[in-house]
């Protein structure tokens, strides 16, 4: 075990007798030490590898009360001050040598409760990574004033002017169905006397849908994946206001589920891919009786900045919210007595970590079912593989809607394959067909028309118009596009203008559309259906995306995951460009473009319809027609296992310098076929040339433009991959290689991500 830096606390030494605290700090320049408990543990925020264990401090006598397990301090760490949080106060130290006094507690707030520490652990250990970086995505950053308003709070509710009668109270808490046990006059009376009431009559057209409700109710921890009806709900109205929003109908569900959950007596959890899905889920909370406030449910999502997610997780940690609904920050929030973790859309890439180690809420909120004991609720539009591997194992059970039900609420799909269009000729080529412009004609007499297209922007990709070799950028080579109509072309990676541009193969200037995105289809079909209103849902359109519209004919081009839900559905859906949607290289390639042509689909109204446009992979456009996600995920599923890929096995990549990959997977000792590569991977931002940088373009640009020029470092990757049963024993591996090249400070660069998202 490698020893910290002189002057630096040490970390216990477990094979060594414990010794008492005097014994081993009997040095402590005259500050007087804590009588009881006097040994803190501290989990500290230190980046290397090797560094990642717990290390034991003396507490002051001054900091006895304050010093809990849970709290924020400060530590002599070397010659630095670092941060950390107490995980226990102990009586002995088992170090064999000196302690040193904590430097200060920064809050007396118990910020890291225990469930949350160990769920940490566990993440950390499942992703072969340190506490640090997990401690840092669990808990966030302190907000001093933030602390004071809670503390303030606190105080005047502890008044007896603001106390309430113990009746009173019961009542308010039933009320809000989050009363402490829910006995037989409060909110479990109610469902349990009422199972075809309003709570449940979402689940009715599930198979089990009930029966999970009832188990949760109860106290029980069923675990279930969930593929929901497509729809939305009448207009529900919003909280505190005469108007109303429309809701689709898994929001509704879940919802239901919450309610049954705070009946119990027990909180939830609820994860959404973005903060539109928050708004709707607590929308459907505000009609199910679980309002926002004290007592209801609270908002946690990093987007909102760092005041109002502290001020969201403190109301969790307190217990002053028993719902908790947010994006993937909201994974780790410390929510009392949880009793039910819902996760939605997990096919989503929002929801996964981009910072090391690279958690994904699905994995996350599975090991805190189990570790709490909660029941584990896994819903989207399709079904991810990693969904479906969960029911082939029989760790989660299959709640869906009976055959009959299903085709009585879906809208009729059609593909139009190149194949179906080949009667119009020449006009089968077009990327509107003159049917599909005919059934949008058509449909825009009763009611909106969602056009789904896959690239924002106007034209993302351009290449010659002569010889059709793909236009990159002279500087760092990366894809050139078209802002607008009358713009000069642009690069999509590092922004720089074009103007100049002519191709490097035939030295042509004119230009040509690859990839059309959805702003320049706005115009297109503004031209097409003159005097029909024209709305844009992108992050990248004027208007941002929308949540929703009218149920007014219109039409409304969006890209996947912004389109708005309409009052009443959409009379049609128009699925643009399907052969770009499903024809990417990654594994998870035809579940995403079903997904997301089922959650654009889902939209539409039972009598309506929807026309996939474009050579779709036949796969998911097969499954789309059928309306059928899991038996695409359950082939997809058996493919993968014949052929040894994830999810039936554990894969790792490690990626970085060549020689610093290779001494990092040799420590592992995995041989054979368990070992893929080292290749070359692309990396958008290249790495320094071995020759020192231009002073006048830059060592990356000058890198960039000439590669064939310089002795070039590229990055490499490795693939890791074992057996499932296997796969902790990877990661702890993984972890140590990790730790033996940060104690050895060895050069070059190295980074292990466990199962990557291309390869899921």
């Amino acid at each position: 075990m490698t020893a910290p830096p002189r002057g630096g606390a040490r970390p216990g030494k477990r094979s060594s007798p414990a010794r008492s605290s005097a014994e081993a700090g009997a040095e402590t320049g005259g500050v007087p030490i804590a009588a009881r408990l006097p040994v803190a543990r501290l989990a500290l925020d230190l980046q290397p590898a090797h560094l990642d264990r717990p290390y034991d401090y003396l507490v002051p006598a001054s900091m006895d009360g304050e010093a809990q397990p849970g709290v924020r301090v400060k530590a002599r760490f070397g010659r630095q001050e670092v941060a950390g949080f107490v995980v226990a106060r102990l009586a002995e130290s088992d170090h064999d040598g000196r302690l040193v006094p904590l430097k200060r507690v920064v809050s007396p707030e118990q910020v890291l409760t225990p469930h949350v520490l160990r769920l940490c652990r566990a993440v950390a250990a499942r992703y072969g990574g340190t506490l640090a970086d997990v401690l840092r995505l669990a808990v966030p950053p302190r907000h001093a004033r933030v602390e004071r308003e809670a503390a303030a709070a606190a105080s005047a509710s502890e008044t007896p002017s603001a106390s309430k009668a113990p009746s009173g109270g019961q009542e308010e808490d039933a009320e809000n169905g989050v009363g402490p046990e829910g006995g037989e006059d409060g909110p479990a009376g109610n469902w349990s006397t009422d199972p075809g009431g309003t709570g449940t009559s979402a689940w009715a057209p599930y198979e089990g849908g009930e029966a999970f409700l009832r188990r949760v109710l109860g106290g029980a921890a069923p675990r279930a994946v969930w593929s929901a009806l497509p729809g939305a709900d009448d207009t529900i109205p919003a909280s505190g206001s005469g108007t109303g929003v429309p809701v689709p109908r898994w929001a509704t569900a879940v919802a239901a589920a919450v309610t049954a959950c705070v009946a119990g007596g027990r909180g939830a959890l609820v994860v959404v891919p973005d903060g539109r899905d928050v708004a709707r889920v607590r929308a459907a909370l505000d009609a199910a009786g679980i309002l926002a406030g004290a007592g209801g449910h609270v908002r946690l999502i990093a987007d909102d900045g760092p005041a109002p997610r502290y001020r969201a997780y403190l109301a969790a940690l307190r217990g002053e919210a028993g719902v908790v609904v947010g994006t993937r920050a909201a994974m780790f929030a410390p929510v009392q007595d949880l009793g039910l973790v819902v996760l939605w859309g997990d096919g989503e890439e929002t929801l996964c970590e981009p910072h090391a180690p690279y958690p994904h809420a699905r994995d996350v909120l599975a090991i805190r079912a189990e570790q709490a004991g909660a029941a584990f609720l896994l819903g989207a539009p399709g079904r991810t593989v990693q969904a479906q591997g969960m029911l082939a194992s029989g760790w989660a059970r299959e709640l869906a809607p009976a055959r009959a039900m299903l085709r009585a609420h879906t809208p009729r799909v059609r593909a139009l394959t190149s194949v179906e269009l080949a009667r119009d000729g020449a006009a089968a080529a077009a990327r509107l067909p003159s049917v599909a412009w005919r059934a949008a004609r058509d449909a825009l007499r009763h009611g909106p028309v969602l056009v789904q297209v896959p690239r924002g922007g106007y034209l993302p990709v351009v290449a010659c118009s002569r010889c059709r070799t793909a236009a990159r950028c002279a500087t760092c080579h990366g894809p050139l596009g078209l802002p607008r109509a009358d713009a000069s072309p642009q690069c999509t990676w590092c922004g720089r203008m074009a103007g100049g541009w002519s191709c490097t193969e035939c030295g042509w200037t004119g230009l040509r559309s690859v990839r059309v995105g959805s702003a320049r289809t706005a115009e297109e079909l503004g031209r097409a259906f003159t005097g029909v209103p024209v709305r844009l849902s992108a992050a990248s359109a004027p208007t941002g995306v929308l949540d929703t519209v009218p149920g007014e004919p219109a039409l409304v081009v969006a890209t996947p995951g912004a389109e708005p839900v309409a009052s009443g559905g959409y009379a049609a859906v128009l699925l643009l460009d399907a052969a770009v949607m499903s024809g990417g290289t990654h594994l998870a390639a035809g579940t995403e473009a079903l997904g997301r042509w089922l959650a654009a689909a889902a939209l539409a109204r039972p009598d309506g319809q929807v026309l996939l446009v474009g050579d779709g992979a036949p796969g998911p456009s097969q499954a789309l027609v059928r309306w059928d996600p899991g038996g695409f995920a359950a082939r997809e599923l058996e493919e993968r296992t014949a052929l040894g890929l994830p999810p039936a096995v554990r894969v790792a990549a490690v990626t970085g310098d060549r020689d610093a990959v290779g001494a990092v997977v040799e420590r592992v000792g995995l041989t054979g076929q368990n070992v893929l590569g080292p290749v070359e991977v692309e990396d958008p931002s290249p790495a320094p040339a071995r020759r020192g940088p231009d002073p006048g373009t830059g060592g990356r640009a000058r890198q960039a433009a000439t590669p064939e020029l310089l002795d070039v470092v590229r990055p490499v990757r490795t693939v890791l991959r074992v057996p499932l049963d296997q796969g902790d024993e990877l990661a702890r591996r993984l972890r140590a290689s990790m730790a033996v090249r940060s104690a050895r400070r060895e050069r070059g660069s190295a980074r292990i991500r466990l199962d990557p998202e291309e390869m899921l």
